[in-house]
């Protein structure tokens, strides 16, 4: 009994391991073609902030911006009450060229972040995951070069989003807002 038990641990946690893994990066990733101004078109995520606040999720910009070192300063401003927020990260590039690391200052959380596919003028599909303690949580984000996307793309977008496990009351396409829309250049 304890040794099914213990085999069966076993395969679960090399089928999580592996599951990961199998998230590919952009064959040929080209980080300058990358940089630039992106529209949030989709959010879709497991953390436990995303279902609470899905509901007032708005679209947002993000600069994309390389630094010295090779490494990418990300800067979204979104709506927020009455106001634009602003939230720089600092992606952290690895071995692998579109995939980064992430550390929240304010959260302390850990993020493994992949560019998964992106045709450089018009999407990029990105993947994260989130791990903090013995917390994980998933993201797939949706940009855009404009503020309109096709249906493939959006399909697409949510098609991944499934394939990673997310249910489709996490999956979300951003309202179209003109608030915060041409703070970030």
């Amino acid at each position: 009994m304890q040794a099914t038990l213990l085999s069966l641990l076993g395969l679960a946690l090399f089928g999580a391991l592996h599951g990961q893994e199998e998230v590919t990066v952009q064959p040929d990733f080209q980080q300058e073609k990358f940089t630039g101004k992106w529209y949030s078109i989709g959010l879709a995520s497991s953390s436990r902030w995303f279902m609470e606040k899905k509901q007032v999720l708005k679209m947002c910009t993000t600069v994309v911006t390389p630094t010295a070192d090779g490494n990418l300063n990300v800067t979204s401003t979104y709506p927020k009450f009455d106001r634009c927020e602003k939230r720089n990260s600092l992606f952290i590039k690895t071995e692998q060229p579109g995939r980064y690391s992430y550390t929240s200052p304010r959260w302390g959380s850990q993020h493994d972040i992949r560019v998964v596919e992106t045709n450089y003028d018009e999407y990029a599909l990105l993947y994260a995951k989130k791990f903090k303690g013995t917390d994980t949580s998933t993201m797939v984000t949706l940009y855009g070069r404009t503020t309109e996307l096709n249906p493939e793309l959006q399909e697409k977008f949510t098609q991944f989003s499934l394939a990673q496990g997310l249910p489709e009351d996490a999956i979300l396409l951003l309202p179209k807002t003109d608030k915060c829309m041409t703070d970030a250049a």
